[in-house]
């Protein structure tokens, strides 16, 4: 059984502000060796469910956050960015039995989280159809257009919540609340336990192997926190000027809003 885990760092235990998770950060080893701890949970409860084969994506900043080395034997790791519009799902592809989501965060524009936002710190908010989406939702139709179940989340518990709206059967593991600009936090080690045993449960549910629909021609709104950006970005091929800040793409498929998201900056 081949198992994908796409790892973020917002949603990890002690995990509370930007400059914690930047690389130039005192603190920044603390937090990229919990990263890499909670992965490391995530891959032991795959292979106790019977994973074979596990292919971890290290999914923030420059993408070099996860230590190799203190993963298991079992794990290969894809690191930097390829440039291609998987990102978050970089070598993802058919014949994986499942996707989990390790140290997910809240979508843009939600107050469950102070480091909420979706692929862009640029963005206040990113709507599709007319509704906010997070980043596991829009990793989580690329993973269902390629029939890869999406079934196990960690992360803030707005992340968690926002995942279940999705995917109403899938497992998950609640590591921080925010509260305004705090945060409230599992403790590292009982985080490990709980991402270790969640995990493996839910690739045994076959309730949660559900694939959620991608849109149909999708329309996306994003609306950038400065003006100088909208107006930058209503230059991409299709980009409509939809107000002051907001640019509005009519899109074919979730891949080509994944591919239009790379030219965010």
């Amino acid at each position: 059984m081949k198992v994908f885990i796409s790892a973020d760092i917002e949603g990890v235990s002690g995990a509370a502000a930007w400059d914690q998770i930047a690389r130039d950060s005192a603190e920044y080893d603390a937090a990229r060796r919990q990263m890499t701890a909670e992965v490391r949970a995530a891959c032991e409860g795959a292979l106790a469910a019977g994973a074979t084969e596990i292919l971890v994506r290290d999914a923030h900043g420059s993408a070099r956050n996860i230590i190799h080395s203190e993963l298991p034997r079992e794990a290969r790791l894809v690191r930097c960015w390829s440039g291609a519009p998987l990102m978050m799902m970089d070598g993802l592809e058919r014949g994986f039995a499942a996707a989990m989501y390790v140290g997910y965060h809240s979508r843009a524009g939600s107050p469950e989280s102070p480091m909420s936002h979706t692929m862009s710190v640029t963005l206040s908010e990113f709507r599709v159809n007319g509704r906010p989406v997070s980043e596991f939702e829009l990793n989580a139709w690329a993973a269902a257009s390629l029939k890869v179940p999406s079934v196990y989340i960690s992360g803030d518990k707005g992340a968690c919540a926002q995942a279940r709206r999705l995917l109403p059967h899938i497992g998950y593991t609640e590591i921080l609340e925010g509260l305004g600009e705090a945060t409230v936090h599992l403790h590292p080690a009982v985080a490990l336990d709980r991402i270790r045993a969640g995990a493996e449960a839910a690739l045994k549910d076959r309730a949660a192997r559900a694939l959620p629909k991608p849109p149909a021609r999708p329309v996306v709104d994003l609306v950038f926190k400065e003006i100088k950006r909208a107006q930058r970005f209503c230059f991409y091929p299709g980009a409509e000027r939809a107000g002051a800040n907001s640019v509005r793409l009519r899109c074919r498929d979730c891949y080509d809003i994944l591919r239009a998201v790379q030219f965010i900056y």
